[in-house]
C-alpha cells in the first residue's frame, strides 16, 4: 500500500480541521465563528466571481497571444482556493491564502508571438512617414467577370 498514507491523510482532514477550531476557540472564544462565517461568505463570493471571470480571462490570454493553459491554471486555482475557504476550519482557509498568493494567479501575462501588422515597423515608400505602423484606407471596386454569367 504504496499510497495509504495519502488516503490516511485525507480521511483525517475534516478531523484536524476539528481539533483546530476547537484550539482555536479556546483562545479566541465566539470570534471563531465570525472568523469561518466571512472565510465561507469571502469562498462563496470567489466562486461566484470565478464562474462569471474564467471565460473572459480564457477570451484575453486567446486574443493577446499567451497560452490559455496559463488561464485555465489560474482560474483552477482561484476555485480551488473558494472551495478551501467555504470548507470550515483553519487549515484549509490558510492552504487557500496559499494558493491565492502563489505568483501568476494576479499577474499580467505575457504574449507568445510578435504583435499583428498595426504594430508593423515605418513602411519605407516616399512621403509615408505619418502614416507608419497604421492600417491605410483604400477604394474598392468591383469589376464583374462576364465569363462567370
Amino acid at each position: 500500500m504504496r499510497f495509504g498514507w495519502i488516503v490516511l491523510l485525507l480521511l483525517s482532514f475534516p478531523v484536524l480541521e476539528a481539533i483546530g477550531i476547537f484550539w482555536m476557540a479556546e483562545h479566541i472564544g465566539a470570534w471563531v465563528l465570525l472568523w469561518l462565517l466571512a472565510a465561507a461568505l469571502a469562498g462563496v463570493a470567489l466562486i461566484r466571481f470565478e464562474r462569471v471571470a474564467w471565460g473572459a480571462r480564457l477570451l484575453f490570454s486567446v486574443r493577446s497571444g499567451t497560452h490559455p493553459l496559463a488561464a485555465l491554471f489560474a482560474s483552477g486555482r482561484m476555485l480551488i482556493a473558494g472551495g478551501l475557504l467555504v470548507f470550515p476550519g483553519f487549515i484549509s482557509d490558510a492552504i487557500a491564502l496559499i494558493l491565492l498568493l502563489v505568483p501568476g494567479t494576479w499577474r499580467r501575462p505575457v504574449a507568445m508571438h510578435p504583435p499583428a501588422n498595426d504594430d508593423a515597423p515605418a513602411s519605407s515608400w516616399p512621403g509615408d512617414a505619418g502614416n507608419a505602423g497604421r492600417t491605410l484606407d483604400g477604394e474598392y471596386r468591383h469589376v464583374p467577370d462576364e465569363r462567370l454569367r
